[in-house]
């Protein structure tokens, strides 16, 4: 009898040190889609340097180059994707997001984005029939996450929520998605999947989706922001993050440096409204 109470009481002092290792003031957003996610522009100096040590990204795959190890947290410094990817929205989403909460609060990025891909790549059911069809350039970048990108960021997330709080999630993707009548019912799919694997609660769960490079800027996709403008009908808790003012590229399909801070900054804003507005948590 003796040592069945000695059993339950270290039970629950084991249950207890895993509940105190979670930081509710560490928060946690996921990042997905495709090139515009994964960071197109190269860094610039001004974008390595006064990064706040709260603002942390979780490595996604090992990257000796940057002395990272697959599922460690570290500073956020670019690039916040994989080992030799470009500036992202994710960057100055999270800066935006600490420089307005308060210290106590940690902000951590996983970001799991591909170039090129359609959303199909995230359908977890189906994405092996996709990469049959996906073009060879694709694969070694898919192949960085043992061939299955949403796998990987579930994977990682798991991994994060011993740490701090899931606190939305972040997507750019739908250039090679043109006139995809589905498009908001497979990312629907790809949410409710989140939802469902990790555990989380769609009404405390805000999916900000940002709009393609617009027409000012000779966006060829600007037409496509119709459809993302319909995701808030498919998904009550999505929101759309405006990309009015952000600079592109010549190529008319990435933003350049300053269009990424600036979107980062717009994903950040709504964050604040959707998240943190007066008596939220």
């Amino acid at each position: 009898m003796k040592s069945i109470k000695i059993s339950f009481f270290a039970a629950l002092m084991l249950l207890g040190t895993i509940a105190f290792s979670q930081d509710p003031n560490f928060h946690i957003y996921l990042c997905f889609g495709q090139s515009n996610m994964e960071g197109n522009a190269r860094i610039e100096a001004q974008d390595t340097v006064g990064v706040d040590a709260r603002f942390k990204v979780m490595s996604t795959i090992d990257c000796s180059s940057l002395g990272r190890s697959k599922g460690a947290w570290y500073t956020a410094v670019p690039p916040l994707c994989r080992c030799r990817t470009g500036l992202t929205p994710s960057d100055y989403f999270g800066r935006f997001l600490l420089a307005n909460l308060p210290e106590n609060v940690k902000v951590g990025i996983i970001n799991v984005s591909i170039g090129g891909c359609k959303i199909e790549l995230f359908d977890k059911e189906n994405y092996q029939t996709y990469m049959e069809t996906a073009p060879g350039w694709m694969r070694g970048m898919v192949n960085e996450y043992e061939g299955n990108p949403y796998g990987r960021l579930v994977e990682m997330a798991k991994l994060a929520q011993k740490d701090g709080v899931i606190k939305g999630i972040l997507l750019h993707q739908g250039e090679s998605n043109p006139n995809d009548t589905l498009w908001t019912q497979k990312v629907k799919g790809v949410y409710d999947n989140l939802m469902a694997d990790l555990n989380l609660d769609p009404k405390k769960t805000p999916l900000l989706a940002g709009e393609m490079l617009s027409a000012e800027y000779q966006g060829k996709c600007f037409a496509f922001n119709t459809f993302i403008a319909q995701l808030p009908t498919v998904i009550p808790n999505a929101h759309v993050v405006s990309s009015e003012g952000c600079p592109g590229a010549p190529d008319g399909l990435h933003f350049n440096a300053e269009g990424y801070r600036k979107l980062g900054k717009r994903y950040g804003e709504k964050m604040l409204e959707v998240n943190y507005a007066k008596g939220k948590k």
